[in-house]
């Protein structure tokens, strides 16, 4: 029953069959608990997610804010995340309705592959701005020419196509399954003719969605960290900018690598058992009950991206602080023109009562 339950998770990609003896193993169905628990969690990332995403969204398309290559990555991240957030509800639903999908056949294929454009996208873009600042804080003077918002603009295209390109294959096995043991209409993976297709999917995901990327990642910042340290005065002569600059990067290895490197290698050792690489019944237990949480923390990155790529960031704090002393200001505006409106239209009632104008218009009424 667990590695069955396991089958039904949105994004695990094994391929054994679950009614083979040979790959069942005792254990106490995770639905117990996951069918509260993880729509909570999702309900929660979804709220955190989506506030803080539309915010960074509303700064950055204020016509008073610069439009640099930057800024540039972060919508795009931005509207990555949000892209996919607006799935999380449906998937609550799937989980509390212990994986019974209740919304059809297409939304079961666009929430399946809202989550594979997200996981590749956010994490391109995330890649995109790494080299951004190392091209911009090591190489500023032959960057200069090259970094430009049109060039931005047109790999924030190229990142979308290769997303959507490689998001086909799942939203093309990606369907509506009834399960009879279950009594249960689920949204999960078809198994395809060729077993290894499943297989060779997720291996696809590891590489290109984690390891390359964080490659990337780790070496750009390893390289602006040593540039930093080692010629500090060259690039900044105040301290305290190098060990905020240094934070930043702490900061954004770390999320990246806390939120989705759990997932990838329960990713990996689900490949090597539906290969028959591991026989081992208590690691189909492991991926079974940790794949969900596994899930909730990657999908947490996008809520905590707001807060790491633009929160931390003092040019973002000082664009929201103008923003927000924009709207108090407008706010403030129009409750003292309606105030003073107000306040001319009871000064008329009371010259008009002082000068017996009223007393004069009610007249012929009395004498009516």
């Amino acid at each position: 029953m667990a590695t069955t339950l396991s089958n039904l998770s949105m994004t695990t990609n094994s391929s054994e069959d679950p009614m083979d003896n040979s790959s069942s193993c005792d254990s106490i169905s995770p639905s117990s608990y996951q069918n509260k628990l993880i729509p909570a969690i999702y309900s929660f990332i979804f709220l955190m997610g989506f506030l803080g995403n539309v915010l960074v969204m509303t700064v950055l398309c204020q016509k008073s804010n610069r439009k640099t290559v930057a800024n540039t990555y972060m919508l795009n991240l931005a509207l990555s995340d949000l892209l996919f957030l607006v799935s999380l509800p449906f998937w609550a639903i799937f989980y509390s309705f212990d994986y019974n999908w209740v919304f059809g056949r297409f939304m079961c294929k666009l929430c399946g592959s809202l989550l594979p454009v997200n996981v590749y996208a956010s994490i391109y873009f995330i890649t995109c701005m790494s080299v951004d600042r190392y091209r911009a804080i090591v190489h500023p003077l032959q960057s200069q020419c090259s970094r430009n918002l049109c060039q931005a603009r047109l790999v924030s295209c190229v990142i979308w196509v290769i997303a959507v390109l490689l998001t086909v294959p799942t939203m093309v096995f990606r369907d509506t399954i009834h399960i009879e043991e279950l009594n249960v209409t689920t949204c999960g993976l078809h198994q395809p003719t060729r077993p290894y297709l499943l297989p060779a999917l997720a291996l696809t995901k590891n590489i290109l969605a984690f390891s390359v990327p964080f490659g990337v990642i780790a070496s750009c910042y390893w390289r602006i960290a040593r540039h930093l340290v080692m010629e500090e005065s060259s690039v900044d002569k105040s301290a305290k900018n190098v060990d905020r600059v240094m934070k930043m990067v702490v900061a954004v290895v770390l999320a990246f690598f806390i939120c989705w490197f759990p997932f990838h290698v329960l990713t990996f050792l689900d490949v090597l058992i539906s290969m028959k690489v591991m026989h081992s019944c208590w690691v189909r237990q492991v991926i079974s009950t940790l794949m969900p949480f596994t899930l909730c923390l990657g999908f947490s990155n996008s809520a905590v991206n707001p807060f790491i790529y633009c929160f931390v960031g003092n040019h973002f704090r000082e664009q929201l602080r103008r923003l927000y002393a924009e709207k108090v200001t407008s706010f403030s505006q129009t409750r003292d023109s309606i105030s003073i409106r107000l306040s001319s239209y009871s000064r008329k009632l009371s010259d008009l009562k002082d000068t017996g104008a009223l007393d004069a218009l009610d007249q012929p009424s009395r004498d009516s």
